[in-house]
């Protein structure tokens, strides 16, 4: 029991030992060795990754335009999707249909308030409150 305790420790403490002596990792000088960079060779890797990309985007732009069931899935073979689209959009027409149906009820209700509005606001306007009339006469002054 001791040899195995004492076996663990040791391994431990190398472990952690190893751990310590390891260098740190320097950041990459980029600007290290570039003065003997080829520029001619440079220049054609781009030119070649240019050439690449722009046969790569024509290509899959032609097949979007031409011939997109390649790329695009066919959405219509999958059957639960389009019944639920399908559920939706007859909900949502029937949503339409009734709100429409509660507009029509409503039009009649919306009229005789407006009515009601106009008719308060007429007789506001034209008629004073007697009462009121009354009380500014005796507190008036006759001269």
């Amino acid at each position: 029991m001791i040899k195995v305790s004492l076996l663990f420790l040791t391994i431990a403490v190398v472990l952690v030992c190893g751990q310590r002596r390891r260098p740190a990792k320097e950041e990459w000088n980029y600007r290290d060795g570039s003065e003997k960079v080829s520029m001619r060779g440079v220049a054609n890797l781009t030119q070649v990754l240019d050439d690449w990309r722009f046969g790569i985007l024509n290509k899959v732009k032609d097949l979007l335009q031409n011939d997109h069931q390649s790329l695009l899935p066919d959405y219509s073979r999958i059957q639960p999707l389009s019944e639920a689209l399908d559920d939706l959009y007859k909900e949502f027409n029937a949503l339409k249909a009734h709100l429409g149906d509660l507009t029509e009820k409503f039009a009649p209700l919306e009229t005789f308030i407006d009515e009601l509005k106009t008719e308060r606001a007429n007789a506001q306007k034209g008629s004073t409150n007697p009462m009121r009339r009354r009380v500014i006469k005796k507190t008036t002054p006759v001269s």
